[in-house]
């Protein structure tokens, strides 16, 4: 291989690594939302709690 060709290949690697780290890292702290209830029950029964 030319040197041109495995520097690009070594970024494209790296590139797709970061992206992939950065994909897992979004998808970890976000939950899917059909997995939470309905968001208007859910911020009622916070404030009727809160003011109890």
């Amino acid at each position: 291989m030319q040197k041109k060709k495995k520097i690009f290949l070594a970024l494209f690697i790296l590139f797709m690594l970061v992206i992939l780290y950065i994909s897992y890292d979004i998808s970890r702290r976000t939950t899917f939302p059909g997995s939470k209830g309905n968001l208007k029950e859910r911020i009622s029964k916070e404030v009727e709690s809160k003011a109890k």
